[in-house]
């Protein structure tokens, strides 16, 4: 029997051009009467297709697609599905890792520079005509900066690589230790900040790491320091992070991510010492299309071996067990 997913958002073209042959795609948001729509098919429903577009993919969801099996994520941070509810139903969560490592370090670097040398700032000076009048101020710089990371994963490592290249010391915080790494480890992000000039957020989202960097994290970071963001808002309070900069807390923040996206802050905007991206560390057309392509391939593998390529960890153990039992003769 061909199984029914239910796209629950518009996602990249890419989802639904590798999909449509191998399954019955329903398009959630084409429907004028949601509820009754879930009503009518929910039963029949085995797959989801989600992004953060949709909001969060929970309960309401789950209890709507009693037969609910897999849910393929766009992205790499998946704290807009709640993982411990699909675990607990026994549904796999998967998502998009990997593919956009490069592209996300790559922004990360180019926002790090962009922030320090107030590359935007520059350019806008241009434009208005005032470097007829006088030369453009003194930028900050990146040498002699000390890195801290926050969040030593595939996409953290990927920024340490390349930032070794500009002869920068570089530390880490995470939940533990990790062996095999040279870099200065911190178990308290107020104790990174404090060793740090730069601060980079790459971190997953949810309740855990919500606002991570808050106040006394800033305080701990100086007069001299920056932040970067470019994992999820809910790490940093924005709020405090605003005083902050309004305050000379710290010297400069570039953000890829906010609290409430895409609605950011008129007193951040305000603020002449940010840099401010509307989330788009991977978005390429090249990575995109890659993302939407392992969104597609998850399913299609789940239904045709019981093993999705890329599992959550907080569901491998039931991508395991359904692949074991596929083996079974």
């Amino acid at each position: 029997m061909t199984p029914e997913i239910l796209m629950t958002a518009p996602m990249h073209p890419v989802v639904a051009e590798v999909l449509e042959s191998r399954v019955t795609l329903h398009r959630l948001w084409d429907q004028p009467d949601q509820s009754a729509f879930l009503a009518e098919v929910g039963s029949r429903i085995r797959g989801v297709a989600t992004s953060t577009l949709f909001g969060r993919v929970g309960e309401q969801l789950f209890d709507a697609l009693p037969n609910l099996e897999v849910v393929a994520s766009f992205g790499v941070g998946y704290d807009n599905v709640d993982v411990g509810a699909a675990a607990a139903r026994g549904i796999v969560v998967t998502n998009t890792p990997g593919v956009l490592d490069d592209e996300v370090a790559d922004l990360t670097v180019g926002l790090l520079l962009a922030t320090l040398r107030q590359i935007p700032q520059a350019d806008r000076y241009l434009r208005d005509g005032r470097w007829l009048e006088r030369a453009f101020p003194l930028s900050a710089t990146l040498r002699g900066r000390r890195i801290g990371i926050v969040g030593l994963g595939r996409i953290g490592k990927a920024v340490a690589r390349r930032l070794e290249g500009f002869g920068v010391e570089i530390a880490y915080h995470g939940r533990s230790q990790q062996p095999g790494v040279a870099y200065a480890y911190y178990a308290r992000p107020t104790d990174l900040a404090a060793a740090s000039d730069v601060l980079i957020i790459l971190a997953p989202g949810g309740a855990e790491t919500s606002h991570l960097i808050d106040a006394d994290v800033l305080a701990a970071l100086g007069p001299d320091g920056v932040l970067i963001n470019v994992s999820r808002g809910s790490l940093v309070d924005e709020p405090a992070l605003i005083a902050a900069l309004q305050a000379g807390t710290i010297l400069a923040a570039g953000l890829d991510v906010y609290a409430d996206e895409p609605r950011v802050p008129e007193a951040l905007i305000a603020l002449p010492n940010t840099v401010l991206l509307p989330h788009i560390a991977s978005a390429s057309v090249a990575t995109r299309a890659a993302m939407a392509r392992l969104v597609a391939e998850n399913l299609i593998a789940w239904f045709g071996t019981g093993k999705p390529l890329t599992s959550v960890a907080e569901t491998a153990h039931l991508a395991a067990r359904q692949s074991r039992r596929q083996a079974e003769p």
